[in-house]
């Protein structure tokens, strides 16, 4: 069995977010944004495997934000995106996001034990309670207004997932949401389960990352507020014998100078922003998200058509490797990174910022 690298301990974990979508994480309209080709996907999985990257982290979408460029309009679905990795990658980790209210449990369990099989040991799953009501309309679903019912259905859906990983002999469930005759799971995880993460805000989605996941995914918009928030999430599960790490996202542009840098950051996220998509973005996350804290989402509607709100690590090698380091100080575990055009860009990050990180010790 592979060592799943979101188990390494005393490393700085890095990953990429979005490349199974348009656009990846840059709501822009240059002609070199991210085309979410499978090829292209395929050639980033591998750089990332070659440069002992931890792993890859999609988004699940099923309609896009509009705007000029439709933002992630075209997706790769995660469930086989992450088996065609898995299969053709040696060591990085890889995640299928699965929305709980689209996704039948007894069904993800086996798919997630499947590909953990395919990968030797290096599956993952992010698990999403829901907060996209366009997306749930077309898919004919309802979007329950209030987070307590979101999440009671998520952990009786995860609970499901957890037995059938769990249990040799078939069982029934007879819950409040699923009422199921005579289910066994098999095959298994190669290690009984899988890393688990998923991305909260509200008070109802902390209890239940902090009951469930690995690592709870955050925004990092101000780093004093951060490291509050880490400690108090920390906190919350040490009181219920957890151990949850927090991750975040950043959005990388860096460059041999800090000039070069911050003109590619005007020209790609603010002259050429697709805005209506931004602005769409914003809306739909004030209406029905608590993943963005309220009160700051409108401060960062520069960051959301940079990298859709991320943590910005613009400049050149040693400013980036500093921004790295300023969230390590922070307290959090680890950080994706999405670039314009992942593949292009990948090996300038790989060659001049990550030996800095490995000198600084967090890898």
């Amino acid at each position: 069995m592979t060592k799943n690298m979101m188990l390494a301990e005393n490393r700085f974990l890095l990953g990429t977010f979005s490349s199974n979508c348009s656009s990846g994480m840059s709501v822009t309209k240059v002609e070199e944004r991210w085309q979410n080709t499978w090829e292209n996907n395929l050639s980033l999985g591998r750089l990332l495997d070659d440069a002992g990257i931890d792993f890859m982290l999609p988004i699940a979408r099923w309609i896009g934000y509009g705007g000029d460029t439709d933002f992630h309009g075209g997706v790769l679905e995660t469930m086989t995106w992450a088996a065609g990795l898995l299969a053709s990658t040696k060591q990085i980790s890889v995640f299928a996001t699965i929305h709980t209210a689209a996704n039948h449990p007894v069904v993800v369990a086996k798919q997630i034990a499947t590909i953990d099989q395919i990968g030797n040991g290096r599956a993952g799953l992010n698990i999403v309670a829901g907060w996209n009501k366009p997306e749930y309309e077309a898919l004919g679903l309802t979007l329950p207004d209030d987070h307590e019912t979101r999440y009671a259905y998520a952990q009786e859906w995860f609970d499901v997932v957890r037995k059938l990983w769990a249990s040799k002999e078939y069982f029934d469930s007879d819950g409040k949401y699923f009422q199921l005759k005579g289910v066994h799971g098999d095959p298994l995880p190669l290690r009984g389960d899988v890393p688990i993460i998923n991305a909260a805000g509200s008070p109802q989605g902390r209890e239940f990352a902090t009951d469930n996941a690995n690592f709870l995914f955050t925004p990092a918009i101000d780093l004093a507020r951060s490291t509050e928030e880490i400690a108090e999430l920390k906190t919350q599960a040490s009181a219920k014998n957890r151990k949850v790490d927090v991750l975040t996202f950043s959005h990388v542009i860096c460059r041999p100078t800090e000039e070069e840098a911050l003109a590619y950051l005007e020209h790609t996220a603010k002259t050429n922003a697709d805005w209506e998509a931004v602005d769409n973005l914003v809306r739909l996350q004030f209406a029905h998200a608590h993943s963005f804290p309220h009160e700051l989402l409108a401060l960062i509607r520069d960051r959301m058509a940079m990298g859709h709100g991320g943590f910005p690590l613009i400049g050149t090698p040693d400013q980036v490797a500093e921004g790295i380091l300023s969230l390590h100080r922070a307290g959090f575990a680890g950080t994706t990174l999405s670039f314009v055009d992942y593949v292009r860009e990948f090996p300038y990050f790989r060659d001049t910022v990550l030996p800095k990180l490995d000198a600084a010790g967090i890898r």
